[in-house]
């Protein structure tokens, strides 16, 4: 009976959108206020009938209701209740139907928090999100319905991949539409500002909160995802350009750029075409995420569908959207006519050079991640682009963003004189040259990543730290930092984190100590600076798998560092093995080790890393999204601008 109420309720909320698409459409245009005003009940109904579906189909897997296809083949009664939860996600229909919740949910936050806009825009935008919504409820229901019954429901389920049985996918997948999907409101905020004809500092203010909350929400999402890559697989590596990869990592960076250019059309009102495309271009790359995932077009670990016909729908929908809204933004460039001037030297044309960095670097993303689907439907030809290209093709653009970094966020507004404003910046430059010249000085022969990656972070890092000491005047009074906006304190601390994290990738890729051989048990054995010894090799049953797990003992300079557990787990119902690093995390460094088959001599295949500033990587991402957070908590960026004034005689809309 609730599994029927889930589906009725999905088909309801379909209806709902399909009214909410179309009613505060026509009344915006012809001003009729009761059509308008559909818009709000309507996006509050939707969410509320999604989401209700979404809840009948969570009770199914939580109770293992094994009548449900779906949870025959995603879940099992043996399986812990987190896995229980999470397999609602951990499939296509499920993360389909989580994509359209969230969807529902931005576009009834709209309708909330949106009491401050102008009537028209505020259902135009409504109406926009709806038709989206339509869109994707009807993939659900045509082609991915959640709620198929089985005719001879089994006795237990098929269980869930393995690999998504870890807390880090547990969280990653929600976290990760929340900002895939919340990039949708500001596709609709920007759609809706090119039908009312009216792009303005207040537009600027009213989309920046969306987008920044939508950028947090992705850069939680993929440190999570790369976090799990890094523990759970064994190889050890944080990041491998995957295309699914690559699919969440494109849109971070368009809402990066569009994050610091709908700053310049707030304080400037320059930039409009400029921000409004890569609001278009931001969802856009979402959508072609979607579909590299959905439709199997292009190999991956990650891809939870191989199913043409879906991989069409979806097709379709990204062509009727992004192409529909880059030829309304063609037709409509007349409206974007740029009020501010500003000289070559100033915060602006930093802003602009960051935005150009970004958006390069995303297509140069893009390109390496299709490119092979390019070269077998039209040259016949197999191929595959690793990571050698991303890093070679991509990394210049971060160095060059790294640098440019810190010197925009101290250049004033309008015009700036860089001979008076770079020496405040002296300090930090120094320190980075000098902590880039000792890295060179304690390595031999080995990449310059490190050195040129430990001076763009200490850069990047000191810079900001420079930018917050110059808010305390002319006196040097410390105190006034402390009266800062929060949004000054939250763009510092995100800078500072890109910083973090640039220092943690150049450290584990430049100095990191990989050794792998077969070891005897009570045999020591060195890596780098530690001696490690394989202690015990026993067997386990955990709830759902069976383990062999590994003791390794190990130990620096004589003293005792840390006991690790290295495991290698196999899911009898799925018949599928995974592998559980046991990492000892410090602050400086990581100790990896990964234990093997056993091997004819009696030993064990062991692989032992070593991993400089391993932690930074993630801890910047944290920071960055703390950054972000305290951004988006000033009062100043959650109260958007009210609605322009209008000329005195005239009442405002």
């Amino acid at each position: 009976m609730i599994t029927e109420f889930g589906h009725v309720a999905l088909i309801l909320a379909f209806l709902v959108a399909c009214i909410q698409a179309v009613v505060p459409m026509v009344g915006a245009y012809k001003r009729w206020p009761g059509w308008m005003a559909v818009a709000e009940p309507a996006a509050t109904s939707q969410f509320l009938l999604v989401g209700a579906s979404f809840a009948a189909l969570t009770h199914a897997f939580v109770t293992s209701d094994f009548s449900l296809r779906l949870v025959v083949l995603n879940s099992h009664s043996a399986k812990p209740m987190l896995y229980k939860i999470s397999g609602v996600w951990g499939n296509h229909e499920g993360s389909m139907l989580l994509w359209v919740l969230i969807l529902a949910l931005f576009g009834a936050m709209a309708a909330w928090f949106g009491g401050n806009l102008p009537p028209t825009l505020r259902a135009r935008v409504l109406s926009v999100q709806a038709a989206v919504g339509v869109a994707f409820l009807a993939f659900i229901l045509f082609t991915s319905n959640p709620f198929l019954r089985m005719a001879v429901p089994p006795f237990d389920g098929q269980d869930l991949n393995p690999l998504l049985q870890d807390p880090g996918l547990a969280f990653h997948p929600p976290f990760l539409y929340l900002g895939y999907v919340g990039l949708s409101i500001c596709f609709s905020f920007a759609v809706a500002a090119l039908i009312e004809g009216r792009v303005d500092a207040a537009w600027g203010r009213w989309v920046r909160p969306w987008t920044l909350a939508a950028w947090i929400f992705l850069t939680i999402g993929i440190a999570l995802g790369s976090w799990w890559a890094y523990y759970e697989l064994g190889w050890g590596g944080f990041w491998f350009w995957d295309p699914v990869e690559n699919a969440s990592f494109m849109p971070w960076l368009f809402a990066a750029a569009l994050l610091h250019s709908a700053i310049v059309v707030e304080k400037r009102e320059s930039l409009k075409s400029w921000t409004i495309l890569l609001a278009i271009l931001a969802f856009g790359f979402s959508l072609i995420g979607t579909f590299i995932v959905r439709s199997g077009v292009l190999t991956s670990v990650h891809a939870f569908a191989n199913d043409p016909e879906r991989g069409v729908f979806i097709l379709l929908i990204l062509a009727f959207f992004t192409g529909g809204a880059l030829t309304l933004f063609a037709a409509r460039a007349n409206v974007m006519e740029a009020k501010g001037v500003f000289g070559v030297v100033s915060r602006e044309s930093a802003l602009v050079a960051n935005n150009i960095l970004l958006a390069v670097s995303s297509f140069v993303v893009f390109i390496g991640t299709i490119w092979p689907l390019v070269a077998e439907m039209f040259f016949d030809r197999k191929l595959s682009v690793g990571a050698p290209f991303f890093e070679m093709a991509f990394t210049p653009f971060m160095i060059v963003l790294g640098l440019i970094l810190p010197i925009g966020a101290i250049l004033p507004w309008k015009r700036a004189n860089l001979s008076r404003s770079f020496p405040v910046l002296y300090p930090a430059l120094a320190l980075a040259v000098a902590l880039g010249g000792l890295a060179w000085a304690m390595q031999s022969g080995k990449t310059l990543l490190g050195p040129i990656g430990v001076f763009l972070g200490t850069w990047v890092v000191a810079g900001a730290l420079t930018d917050l000491y110059t808010r305390t005047g002319r006196s040097r009074d410390l105190t006034r930092l402390l009266r800062l906006p929060r949004a000054d304190w939250g763009k510092a601390v995100a800078h500072g984190g890109l910083g973090v994290t640039m220092l943690g990738i150049a450290g584990l890729m430049a100095w990191e100590v990989e050794d792998i051989r077969t070891v005897q048990l009570n045999e020591p054995f060195t890596v780098g600076q530690f001696e490690l010894t394989l202690t015990d090799v026993q067997q386990i049953q955990g709830p759902n798998y069976f383990s062999t797990t590994g003791t390794v003992n190990a130990t620096k300079d004589g003293a005792f560092v840390a006991t690790l557990h290295p495991e290698k787990r196999n899911y009898p119902v799925a018949q599928m093995p995974t592998t559980e690093a046991a990492i000892d995390y410090r602050f400086m460094r990581d100790l990896y080790v990964v234990l093997g088959d056993e091997q004819d001599n009696g030993g064990w295949a062991m692989r032992t890393y070593i991993k400089p500033l391993a932690n930074w990587i993630w801890a910047g991402c944290l920071l960055m999204a703390l950054g972000g957070g305290l951004s988006l908590s000033d009062r100043r960026t959650r109260v958007a601008a009210g609605a322009r004034k209008a000329p005195e005689g005239v009442p405002a809309e």
